[in-house]
């Protein structure tokens, strides 16, 4: 295996990937490798057409890529997150020509609203629907959307769950999932999942029935698998939520985060409290939650009004 100390015996293409490989292994999501992994090699690519060395590259040469980018705010910031990271890895490492360099440090990001989310949700009608697409397309996609539905989880979260996170919990029918930053948490799940999760897994379809606990199941036996018995895969488990979106007649994109989104705003439009929410779906910083609550600003919910109902 080649080394970063012997680099100046290796390609330019062969130390750049060998580096960046390293990097994203050192990345703790793995959302954002897949996303940084895609954003690294364009970058590469632009250089290399350019005849730019990537561990050599300046401000100016960030600028000009940057230029390229197509896209909305977030979309370049993250490209640009991602490059800082790589810039930072590799200074670290002293693979860069100069400790000093790091040629994205001062280039111009784009302003994102942290307050506003891009996500297309779903209204209520058109999350009934999907639910029902759901049920009638088979018992996998149902329990799938289900889950995602009603507890708000990242598709990471649910795919990457066991049979023996199913568990119980003081009264509650609970799935323990791993959030960002590899923390555990159990999530409640309520009747309609619950039946759901059942039909699919072969079990009583009765609300509390016994599914498949850490009792009864192997601790790294998938709760959702492919006909063969592999882990289901994210990217085809995305193509099942847009094909159930198509299926209920919704027009437009449809994401496992709009899934997310939809159960967010459903939420905090039926009054369930923004601190609550925040921690169900494992938010570090409440503006995150905040993004989903389409009803903030409305003059109607003013604190004004509640201050006058005591000064009068």
């Amino acid at each position: 295996m080649t080394t970063l100390a012997s680099y100046s015996q290796t390609t330019n293409a062969d130390r750049h990937a060998e580096l960046a490989g390293a990097w994203l292994l050192s990345l703790g999501s793995d959302n954002t490798r897949r996303a940084y992994r895609g954003d690294i090699r364009a970058l590469f690519a632009f250089l290399d057409l350019g005849g730019v060395d990537a561990l050599a590259a300046e401000r100016r040469d960030i600028d000009l890529w940057r230029a390229t980018l197509t896209g909305g705010g977030s979309t370049v910031a993250r490209k640009l997150a991602a490059a800082s990271s790589f810039y930072s890895y590799a200074s670290a490492e002293g693979a860069m020509p100069r400790a000093e360099s790091h040629p994205v440090l001062r280039v111009v990001r784009p302003r994102v609203d942290a307050d506003h989310s891009a996500t297309r949700g779903l209204s209520e009608a058109e999350a009934r629907a999907y639910l029902d697409a759901a049920e009638a397309d088979g018992p996998r996609a149902h329990a799938l959307v289900a889950l995602l539905l009603t507890t708000g989880a990242r598709i990471s979260e649910v795919l990457g769950a066991n049979l023996a996170d199913l568990q119980h919990d003081a009264g509650h029918r609970v799935l323990v999932v791993t959030r960002k930053g590899g923390k555990r948490q159990k999530i409640a799940l309520i009747p309609r999942a619950l039946d759901a999760l059942a039909a699919y897994l072969g079990a009583s379809a009765a609300h509390g029935a016994e599914i498949a606990t850490a009792d009864a199941a192997s601790t790294d036996a998938p709760l959702f698998t492919t006909a063969t018995g592999k882990r289901w895969a994210a990217s085809e488990a995305f193509r099942t939520v847009q094909r159930i979106a198509r299926l209920a007649g919704i027009v437009g994109a449809v994401s496992p985060h709009s899934l997310r989104h939809t159960h967010a705003t459903i939420a905090l439009a039926h009054g369930h409290p923004l601190a609550d929410l925040q921690d169900s779906m494992g938010h570090a910083d409440p503006r995150t939650t905040r993004r989903y609550d389409r009803a903030r600003g409305r003059l109607e919910r003013s604190s004004a009004y509640a201050v006058a109902s005591v000064l009068g």
